[in-house]
């Protein structure tokens, strides 16, 4: 097979790769993007329910979770989200923000990948799909073996991403990489993902399936405000997705499905001005009825048709204990075959800060998802992936 050179070959056409390809090849070096699916951008086409939340106004790196929480700060500071949100304007991508500093594009998650490979060929990137690599030696220079005939590189990027929707490509190629070249890769699991029940609770779900609600959801580690979702799985929705990241299999998580409310007063109140009502309908004036009428089959039965009047402050008190802190055990997740993320990954310690560099093998960078850096819900991971990307474009 015919062997041609480049400067830099980037591995995964993805919001990682194309961006470091397209900053890379504008500083003038000759740069190969080669990805395995039929097409680049796959994953950020179905990110943002279409519409791709490709940054958020309020980055700091305490979004971020990672063994080394300082390793993203570099490259967040020297790329931000200032920077891509002034290339979305130079590209005319119109965006609105849609709550807590998420932004998403007005129209659809194609302009955000339009966008890039148009950087791409402007600055001469060449991209090649449907390409498996074989084999990666690490001689220099590097030489890279796949399906399409043998490439040459001084530097090589992996921006392969982790094991996050397999249906959209994933392999974890980029751990087998790490490790091949002696780097440590931290265990992996997934994140922002659904919680799924084996106990009452997602019988109850899969019947309330689509209904939402306000809740904090927290654990001994992190705690979020957002809505909770009911699936014919489970539970999702972001409040669900962000906790995931800090759940731990067999740990229980508190729904607070009253956030600004102290139940415990408040029904007692209620029980003092409305004695003849039922809890059912006055619960339901804060929460849904569907979701009151299955906390009343769990949480009050022999109450059902008592009036507030005749309930036991003792029980009442209760009640309004667990709707504060309504206690949930999920039997796990959905895995990832619908994480939004892989925890874990290239272990922080082996990378340079600033330029994503592998400190055991020169020319060897790593960027994005690959990397022990995961973004909460809202375009933080997109905005690691825009940081990274150029940290290590400016070394190549």
């Amino acid at each position: 097979m015919q062997t041609r050179g480049y400067d830099v070959v980037v591995i995964g056409a993805g919001a990682a790769g194309l961006q470091c390809a397209a900053l890379a090849a504008q500083r003038g070096r000759r740069v190969l993007v080669l990805e395995r699916s039929a097409k680049p951008g796959r994953k950020i086409l179905m990110s943002g329910g279409g519409r791709c939340n490709f940054t958020n106004l309020d980055v700091t790196p305490a979004n971020y979770l990672s063994e080394n929480p300082h390793f993203c700060k570099s490259a967040l500071s020297r790329y931000t989200q200032w920077d891509f949100i002034d290339l979305v304007a130079k590209h005319g991508v119109a965006w609105h923000e849609k709550k807590l500093g998420q932004l998403f594009c007005d129209h659809g998650a194609e302009d955000i990948l339009n966008l890039l490979l148009k950087e791409c060929e402007i600055a001469g990137v060449t991209i090649k799909t449907r390409c498996e690599i074989q084999e990666l030696d690490g001689q220099d220079p590097f030489s890279i073996l796949t399906s399409l005939g043998r490439f040459e590189a001084d530097s090589v990027v992996i921006a392969s991403g982790g094991l996050s929707i397999p249906s959209m490509g994933s392999t974890g190629f980029g751990y087998q990489v790490a490790r091949q070249f002696g780097l440590n890769v931290l265990p992996q699991r997934a994140g922002l993902v659904p919680f799924t029940f084996s106990d009452a609770v997602g019988a109850m779900a899969k019947r309330l399936s689509g209904l939402s609600l306000e809740v904090v959801l927290e654990n001994s580690r992190q705690s979020f405000r957002e809505d909770l979702l009911f699936t014919h799985r489970g539970l999702s929705g972001p409040a669900v997705l962000q906790l995931s990241s800090w759940w731990r299999e067999g740990e229980s998580v508190t729904a607070n499905l009253l956030p600004a409310i102290d139940a415990t007063g408040w029904l007692q109140t209620c029980k003092r001005e409305q004695p003849k009502s039922l809890l059912r309908s006055i619960i339901s004036e804060h929460i849904p009825r569907k979701l009151v009428l299955e906390l009343e089959a769990f949480w009050w039965p022999a109450f059902a048709e008592t009036p507030l009047a005749e309930i036991s402050n003792k029980n009442l008190d209760a009640i309004a204990t667990k709707i504060n802190a309504w206690q949930l055990k999920p039997a796990g997740t959905e895995g990832y075959r619908t994480a939004e993320v892989t925890l874990g990954g290239v272990d922080t310690k082996e990378l340079s800060s600033r330029t994503m560099e592998a400190t055991k093998k020169s020319g060897l960078f790593f960027i994005g998802e690959v990397i022990d850096v995961t973004g909460w819900l809202g375009g933080y991971n997109f905005q690691w992936a825009w940081s990274s990307a150029y940290a290590a474009a400016m070394a190549v």
